[in-house]
């Protein structure tokens, strides 16, 4: 029959490059990446911390935007009340109240969003300096 003998050292080699493969690909779906293990260890210090400021910042973000959510739902259903008051015939001081309330909610939630982008922008920047130094870390 065909049999090939492999001596010892060559199968854990192959086996060894087999399971390597196959880790590197699982850490692919990572967006903010995997810290190589053969740099300076001070750079992979580094590295690590700055990996988990920008998973902190995307928690957040997403924070950020679940509240903002909350309040954009919150003022449509004022907005609606409010039309309601109105075709119902509420005074108009009631509804001066009502309307200066939706107008200060639509102020909050425009910074709000404002704020978001800046902390998206900020995020996209440290993702891009965090690549950039793993790259840098590993042609030294």
């Amino acid at each position: 029959m065909g049999r090939i003998l492999l001596p010892g050292s060559l199968l854990l080699a192959g086996l060894f490059t087999i399971t390597g493969t196959a880790t590197a690909q699982a850490n692919q779906g990572n967006s903010s990446g995997t810290v190589p293990a053969n740099i300076d260890p001070w750079e992979r210090r580094d590295l690590r911390e700055d990996r988990k400021e920008i998973r902190a910042d995307t928690k957040d973000i997403r924070s950020d935007r679940r509240d903002i959510r909350g309040d954009a739902k919150d003022r449509r259903g004022d907005v609606r009340e409010y039309r309601e008051d109105k075709r119902e015939g509420a005074s108009q001081t009631e509804l001066r109240a009502d309307r200066r309330e939706i107008k200060t909610d639509t102020h909050d939630i425009r910074g709000d969003r404002r704020d978001l982008r800046v902390d998206r922008r900020d995020r996209r920047g440290d993702v891009r300096d965090f690549h950039q130094d793993r790259r840098r870390a590993r042609r030294n």
